[in-house]
């Protein structure tokens, strides 16, 4: 038994199973995301700014959610490694729910606060009055794809714990490329500009969600809310937004300080950030496969093949970085000239860019083994974790580079003291084992 069990480990088969389509699902949205940062680029710095800071604020929603797609895999692969593949797909039904409360009040926030938040974020001066009005017009209509967002973690969430991952494949593709079509038709041919770009983020937000809850309806559960269930997955959502509301922080004042410097900076971090989440999300695939296979392991009581596959996941993570921080470094050349033309982006993108590619390694390892973490149910550890390096080390960094006008590289050296820290605490406590602990739920 112990010798097959090493075999199939060893052989990465599993892990590259549910990785390889888990990928194409994760690259979809930041694809789609890239391809509107060179449509809206082209407009000029300002624009590109203004995108930077709404797309950031969205982006709270997807974060803070995180936890319907990373929670509910948990949760469901545990029910399905033990046998009980309906009780997983239940998971997913109450993912769903809080979903669709969570995307409404998201939108309701949004057209509230959208204006007040954009002007803080933005500084003051013409040109941060600029930035912040075109980012608060992209927000109150780009808000209300928010619902779709959810949902469609939810629905990845479920389905990945019963490792149906082909389906999501084919749910998100069409949705994005449907609306990477739209969105240069509506921001130049119809003339648009940034309120084009919002439309067609919520084409593509809700098509994904549509074909997500079909998905749900065709397995014939159960679907009215289960009390003891919500709860239980809020448990779990409570220490998962603590720690995504943490890293939120992290890059909303990464954009806050790179407005500080200027448009060009703003517009060179947006660009940075964007290929950075581009490739967090490739590297994220490996996590995925290691949330539902440590799920499922521990699940069906296979403590000693949930560590084995664990040190796999690590090696796994750190080949991945190492080999998007080679096209990555190879890429500085060309890379920000598709998403802007303007010669002072492009001088501050390089300030950026040997941070991105040397963090790049040691973030494969870091997001790897928070889906090993994750899979296990360890996220009271995790939010300690990512708490700790925020405070103790990436909100002291950046605002240390903003009083010492250190610019962009200040910026990414912040990023880079709060991954450095993550490694150190993940690897520590992936090697001692105590996640490990077998059960259904």
């Amino acid at each position: 038994m112990t010798s097959t069990v090493r075999a199939e480990v060893a052989s990465g088969r599993r892990i590259a199973a549910l990785a390889l389509p888990a990928l194409v699902v994760l690259a979809a949205e930041p694809l789609y995301v890239l391809v509107d940062t060179a449509v809206v680029g082209h407009l000029g710095a300002v624009p590109l700014a203004g995108l930077a800071l709404g797309g950031n604020i969205l982006s709270a929603a997807a974060i803070l959610g995180n936890f319907l797609a990373y929670g509910t895999t948990g949760r469901a692969a545990r029910r399905y490694g033990a046998g009980d593949r309906t009780g997983a797909v239940v998971e997913g039904v109450q993912a769903s729910w809080l979903a669709l409360a969570g995307g409404l009040a998201f939108v309701l926030v949004a057209q509230l606060l959208a204006e007040p938040v954009a002007h803080a974020l933005a500084g003051g001066g013409a040109g941060g009055a600029q930035i912040a009005a075109g980012a608060e017009r992209w927000l109150r209509i780009a808000a209300f794809g928010a619902p779709g967002i959810l949902l469609a973690l939810a629905g990845n969430g479920w389905m990945r714990g019963v490792q149906a991952t082909r389906r999501p494949v084919v749910f998100v593709l069409t949705a994005n490329l449907l609306s990477a079509v739209l969105a240069p038709v509506l921001v130049y041919p119809a003339g648009l500009g940034l309120v084009g770009s919002a439309i067609a983020n919520v084409t593509a937000q809700t098509i994904s969600a549509i074909l997500f809850v079909a998905a749900l309806l065709a397995e014939r559960v159960d679907l009215r809310p289960r009390p003891a269930l919500l709860r239980a997955q809020l448990s779990v959502g409570r220490d998962l937004v603590l720690r995504t509301l943490s890293m939120q922080l992290c890059f909303t004042s990464a954009a806050a300080v790179a407005a500080r410097f200027g448009a060009a900076a703003l517009g060179a971090h947006q660009i940075a950030l964007q290929l950075w989440n581009f490739c967090s999300l490739l590297l994220d695939s490996v996590a995925v496969a290691a949330q539902s296979l440590i799920g499922a392991d521990l699940g069906a009581g296979r403590p000693v093949q949930a560590r084995l596959t664990a040190r796999r996941i690590g090696i796994a993570g750190a080949v991945c970085g190492a080999g998007l921080a080679l096209l990555v470094g190879l890429g500085a050349p060309v890379l920000p000239g598709v998403f802007s033309a303007d010669p002072a982006v492009h001088r501050q993108a390089m300030l950026a860019w040997p941070w991105f590619v040397g963090l790049l390694p040691l973030a494969g390892v870091v997001f790897a083994l928070d889906g090993v973490l994750i899979g296990a149910g360890d996220v009271g550890f995790l939010r300690n974790l990512t708490l700790i390096s925020t405070l103790a080390g990436f909100l002291p960094a950046i605002w240390l580079a903003y009083v010492l006008r250190l610019g962009l590289g200040g910026v990414w050296a912040g990023l880079g003291v709060f991954i450095a820290l993550r490694l150190v605490l993940a690897v520590g406590r992936t090697v001692r084992g105590r996640w490990a602990v077998p059960g259904s739920g």
